[in-house]
């Protein structure tokens, strides 16, 4: 009754447009079409570990409703409300701050709400392998480390030790940044590297320790308002003085400066879907390698991404290696190995 989980759900997922925009973004979709949302997923794949009731989801003001509707086990206060997005670092201590007014021993895991998890199983037990270390060692900030399949440039790294490899968690040496090519290559084959994906797992006094040492600002930011949390006054308080926090991720501000890091190597088929490369790698194909969604004619297409809206009719012919999507009365056609410019190329229609 002590386990809980953030799930940070603020995102507008802009690498997937025109699917996911501003009005109803990616972690409400089911791009993958499982019949389910990435939110939904999210919270079932935790929920054999949490009780519902200590499910916070942080998200954006304007999704407070939706994250209600694709979770209606959540009650209204579970949704902690962001003025605006100010990264990770001040979203995860916004719901540390929250959790503090309910239970001063939590076990706290965060989690991002649109990543794909394919042996839940497996996944389970390591999140129980994660509690059951923090029992011992409360002051332990640790992340769920992915051992990689290839060698991947749109990661970032996890060094690791070997001083606790013995139980399944071993000591962090390093975060490496996302590599090019070549680095990634020889981080592959030393072996002793794991993607990093963003899942933590700490207790409340662990991370609050950790937040008073290394962004004493942000904490400065919140402590003004200690007593508003879990009361009525809390949203007025967060909207109010959000916006002075620091906007700096929970990697940059805490994990990577502190020397109590800890990883656990962990292979349940994880992929973060953060581009439509991504999605492509996991979704069904025909024949000729095309992956299609939607009323779609395809002809003479190769190794192509067309994911058309219900209730709309599309023809496509001739390509390889394309993506073609629409939603919305939006349209996307570019080649698959541009798709990094999507979030410049909609800067423009701005």
């Amino acid at each position: 009754m002590d386990n809980y989980c953030i799930i940070m759900a603020g995102g507008i997922g802009s690498r997937f447009w025109p699917l996911s925009k501003d009005n109803y973004p990616k972690q409400f979709l089911d791009i993958l079409g499982t019949g389910k949302s990435f939110i939904r997923s999210t919270y079932e794949r935790f929920s054999p570990v949490i009780p519902d009731e200590n499910f916070l989801v942080v998200t954006n003001k304007a999704y407070k409703q939706l994250v209600l509707e694709h979770l209606p086990m959540l009650k209204p206060d579970q949704v902690l409300c962001e003025p605006t997005r100010r990264n990770t670092a001040p979203c995860i201590a916004y719901a540390a701050y929250h959790i503090q007014s309910r239970c001063k021993d939590a076990n706290i895991v965060v989690t991002p709400a649109d990543h794909l998890v394919t042996n839940e199983t497996e996944f389970q037990r390591i999140i129980r392998l994660g509690f059951n270390f923090l029992t011992q060692n409360p002051q332990a900030l640790m992340t769920i480390g992915i051992k990689p399949s290839r060698p991947e440039t749109g990661y970032g790294y996890i060094q690791c030790g070997m001083q606790n490899a013995e139980c399944g968690i071993e000591k962090v040496e390093m975060f490496k940044e996302k590599p090019d090519y070549d680095t990634a290559v020889k981080f592959v084959s030393e072996g002793n590297y794991l993607w990093n994906s963003g899942i933590f797992l700490w207790t409340l006094d662990g991370i609050m320790q950790a937040f008073k040492q290394y962004l004493p600002e942000m904490v400065e930011v919140f402590e003004k308002g200690k007593y508003n949390f879990g009361t009525p006054d809390e949203q007025s308080f967060i909207d109010a003085h959000f916006t002075e926090s620091p906007n700096i991720s929970i990697d940059y501000g805490v994990m990577e400066k502190s020397p109590d890091t800890f990883t656990i190597p962990a292979d349940f088929g994880w992929s973060d879907i953060g581009t439509w490369g991504s999605l492509f790698t996991h979704a069904k194909k025909d024949e000729n390698g095309n992956a299609k969604r939607g009323k779609v004619v395809s002809v003479g297409n190769k190794n192509t991404i067309i994911n058309i809206e219900e209730g709309t009719e599309a023809v496509v012919e001739g390509l390889e290696d394309y993506l073609v999507a629409y939603r919305d009365h939006s349209l996307l056609v570019c080649k698959l190995r541009d798709e990094q410019q999507i979030k410049v190329w909609i800067e423009g229609l701005k």
